[in-house]
């Protein structure tokens, strides 16, 4: 629907309010996730364009409200579902433009990886789109971005060189390391607490890989701290280019025709390489697993496409499921924390929660992580997923996922900003950054936004 408002005629897009008919509607729909927070904006303004932004702000200055912002709504938790003031939805922000000459790309925050990467792709180009498809680039950007092969290429903030933003007085403004570079440094990594609204990202980007190429073992849940030990020591024999992760799951449909399926330990290698030659060889210290013969499912060196990761990553984070996510850095061995995290694996009361342990996160290169708000907080990181589908459920099921933390929690060293369950803990936002970047932000926010017009971070 269409309103206007006094100071909202500016507006073109559609401003829904509060007791407005189509209200609930578009409020779920600001939410990925089939689990709804019981929080209520009054304004919901959906930008029909980049123009429509500074105009937004301004109305929320003139009503005395505050501003939360959404691109995709995958933020498990909802960060930006704020009660009381208003909420800024750029999800028809769609254009991108790819300048192949120069291997830059000029991408409005709605973008989804899916959208994107197929793209660039095409035209033998590629960036480190999140591991969803369905992930817009705005959240994901602003809150680090570990996506496909961050290892060698960092998180995908590392390739953003350049902004356009929105500050909280309504001006519009450029940023990267030249010109305001204090806000360019908070937009790679604050998160769901950025002081401005971002509505371009400049991107520089790379090589499409020549090949594309995967390892997986599946062992049972009784051989965690064993599997966990041997991967994070092979890990240190990988390519930065092998992106490694570790799951604890219930043996998905093809690895095993036992009935019920079987908890297991799941090793994923991904390769991305000049050649399927070169990604074979990379793949190579995973072949010499001491105890293969205990493997429930073996398939290495088997070629994929993007399209098919994206693929799996539906079938693991499906659609119109209710999701409750936590994230854990540590300077804990992976076998300590997974070993812990066994158990709740185990009886967790859907078959569909996992736990998630990417044994390089972001990447052994410091260089590839200076000049950023994003924090890489530990050696090890973990992050438990409780999903489920029944509404009935929704108490048993974040029971479930809080009790897993709580198992690890005394081993940790920080969050991840861009999953971790805000709603837990007042210090989760802190927790997420080094002392002195946490420092920084509170400083930088004073000076862009001093009046406080955006939300800060989520908290219980």
């Amino acid at each position: 629907m269409m309103r206007e408002h006094g100071q909202a005629r500016g507006i073109e897009g559609a401003i829904v309010q509060r007791g407005d008919a189509d209200y609930e509607a578009v409020r779920a729909g600001m939410v990925w996730n089939g689990l709804k927070p019981e929080r209520f904006p009054e304004v919901i303004v959906r930008a029909a364009s980049e123009r429509d932004v500074p105009e937004a702000i301004g109305l929320a200055r003139s009503r005395g409200l505050r501003i939360a912002v959404r691109a995709g709504g995958h933020s498990w938790c909802g960060s930006s579902l704020r009660s009381d003031g208003m909420l800024i939805d750029l999800s028809r922000l769609r254009r991108f433009d790819i300048d192949v000459a120069s291997a830059t790309a000029t991408v409005q925050p709605a973008v989804t990886g899916s959208e994107l990467a197929p793209e660039l792709a095409a035209r033998g180009l590629a960036f480190p789109t999140g591991h969803c498809g369905s992930v817009a680039v705005g959240g994901y950007l602003l809150s680090g971005g570990l996506g496909w092969n961050s290892g060698a290429l960092g998180p995908a903030c590392r390739s953003v060189y350049e902004i356009e933003a929105v500050t909280a007085d309504g001006e519009v403004v450029r940023c990267n390391e030249d010109e305001n570079p204090d806000l360019f440094w908070a937009a790679r990594g604050a998160g769901p607490g950025f002081f401005a609204v971002v509505t371009s990202f400049r991107l520089r980007l790379h090589r499409h890989p020549g090949a594309i190429m995967s390892t997986t073992y599946a062992f049972p849940l009784a051989d965690i701290e064993k599997v966990a030990n041997w991967a994070a020591g092979t890990a240190n024999e990988l390519e930065p280019t092998v992106e490694l992760s570790l799951v604890l799951s219930t043996a998905a449909p093809h690895m095993t025709k036992e009935r019920p399926r079987p908890k297991v330990i799941v090793v994923a290698a991904t390769a991305f390489a000049e050649s399927s030659e070169q990604a074979a060889q990379s793949l190579g210290p995973l072949q010499n697993c001491p105890f293969a013969d205990r493997a429930l499912f073996r398939e290495a060196d088997e070629p994929v496409s993007l399209d098919a990761l994206y693929d799996a990553s539906t079938d693991v984070w499906p659609a119109q499921h209710r999701y409750a996510a936590d994230t854990l850095w540590s300077q804990a061995d992976l076998g300590t924390l997974l070993y812990k995290l066994g158990d709740a694996v185990a009886s967790a009361p859907s078959d569909k929660s996992l736990v998630l342990a990417p044994v390089s996160p972001a990447s052994h290169d410091q260089d590839l992580l200076r000049d950023m708000a994003f924090s890489v907080l530990g050696d090890s990181y973990v992050v438990p997923y409780a999903i489920w589908d029944d509404p009935a459920e929704d108490g048993i099921n974040i029971r479930w996922l809080r009790e897993a933390m709580s198992a690890v929690e005394p081993l940790g060293t920080g969050h991840y900003i861009a999953e971790a369950d805000l709603t837990a803990s007042p210090a989760r936002a802190e927790r997420s950054f080094t002392t002195s970047d946490w420092q920084r932000l509170q400083t930088l926010r004073a000076r862009y936004d001093p009046e406080g017009v955006f939300h800060s971070y989520l908290t219980p």
